[in-house]
């Protein structure tokens, strides 16, 4: 009898070692936003952002074997009201796509119609999860002295792959990398960053 009391608690013990490490593996597997700040530049207001995103290895392997990633960026910038909802007065998206080419052996980053090549995928991502002066919103869409709230998140386009890996990435937690909304309020015309 006293044995079996000890393999139960045996038994428990490694479940709940195994249930930390799996927690662990996760956390250090989640991708967030460090960083973000949107302040008034040249014709409109622009965002700045740090991002951390870690590839997984199946990820990281269907670039390497040529299949494309696309990922964006979606900010949406709304003014409070009291009286109703907020007013949504900016929403914006930045599209990237990451793809590889075997015969130059090289990292293809597209932003939009820009591309720039890299000799590793380290490189290209680190250039992706640094976004630099993208005009969010024009001088007349924000009012300067009333508070606004913004929202930032980061995240893999599923809906952009190859059908075959749409279907594989519904449900799997490997194809569903992105960060969470990060949310701040920020003062037009005065520089705040989260």
């Amino acid at each position: 009898m006293r044995a079996c009391a000890s393999i139960a608690d045996l038994a428990r013990q490694l479940f709940l070692l195994l249930a930390l490490v799996s927690f662990t593996a996760l956390a250090a597997d989640e991708s967030r936003i460090t960083h973000a700040e949107i302040v008034e530049g040249e014709g409109g207001y622009v965002l700045n952002a740090d991002i951390e995103l870690d590839l997984n290895s199946r990820l990281t392997d269907a670039v390497t074997r040529g299949v494309a990633l696309f990922f964006v960026a979606e900010v949406i910038i709304e003014r409070p009201r009291w009286y109703w909802m907020n007013e949504v007065v900016a929403e914006r998206e930045l599209n990237y796509r990451i793809s590889y080419h075997a015969i130059t052996r090289s990292y293809r980053l597209s932003i939009g119609s820009l591309h720039q090549s890299f000799d590793s995928l380290d490189s290209a991502l680190l250039t992706m999860q640094r976004i630099r002066n993208w005009q969010v919103a024009g001088l007349e869409d924000l009012t300067p002295g009333v508070s606004h709230e913004a929202s930032l998140r980061f995240r893999l386009d599923t809906a952009q792959l190859p059908k075959p890996f749409q279907v594989t990435a519904i449900g799997s937690r490997e194809w569903n990398v992105g960060t969470d909304w990060l949310r701040w309020t920020f003062l037009p015309g005065a520089a705040t960053s989260r």
